[in-house]
């Protein structure tokens, strides 16, 4: 597998690396992973990284994100905290992976029987878990009702796109980019229980 140089990076569209993401996530499913030689990629990338896409995802221990989608070093950057939401750190970062580092696509990836998620809509209340909570808060008021396994389900897919939402509002940076065509913003959710990941 080539490990990735600025030159091969500048020549991906934001197209091209969500089709790199998929594909990758079939062979992933397929049990059909690339053969990677990972030593040379960290001597290879030791002297600089270009990156196609910066994931964000959860800690969850189920879903790591180079496995996911069948990538090496240096291929994706890949931001994880529970529940999948953005702060100001993690805007920074993501403004960091695609305005300085040349990444071409931006992705959040929620997850099924998602904990944060689970608790953020049962109000569970703990140190620094609460405001993290907090922000999950946004799309179980939207989905209301009783929090049954199916809408809980149907939390963690809104909490994705509300996070989305917040990237555009609270990124310039990012949300030019995207109106000028130079990165693609997309929504996904992987599911623990087929290691599929639906593009939404």
């Amino acid at each position: 597998m080539e490990t990735l140089t600025k030159e091969i990076q500048n020549n991906i569209t934001p197209s091209d690396a969500l089709k790199r993401l998929k594909e990758g996530n079939k062979r992933y499913v397929n049990n059909s992973m690339n053969a990677r030689d990972l030593t040379e990629q960290v001597k290879i990338t030791s002297a600089g990284q270009a990156p196609f896409a910066v994931v964000l995802g959860c800690i969850d221990s189920r879903a790591p994100l180079e496995l996911v989608f069948d990538q090496g070093v240096g291929d994706i950057f890949g931001a994880r905290v529970a529940g999948n939401i953005v702060n100001e750190d993690i805007l920074g970062s993501m403004e960091y992976s695609c305005k300085v580092a040349g990444s071409k696509l931006v992705v959040v990836m929620g997850h099924t029987k998602c904990g944060a998620v689970t608790a953020a809509c049962q109000g569970v209340e703990l140190g620094n878990i609460t405001p993290l909570l907090d922000k999950i808060k946004p799309a179980v008021k939207a989905i209301g009702g009783e929090m049954t396994p199916q809408n809980i389900e149907t939390v963690a897919i809104k909490n994705v796109g509300l996070t989305i939402e917040r990237i555009r509002k609270e990124s310039a940076i990012l949300n030019d980019m995207e109106q000028n065509g130079e990165i693609m913003i997309v929504g996904a959710s992987y599911s623990v229980e087929t290691g599929e990941v639906t593009f939404l």
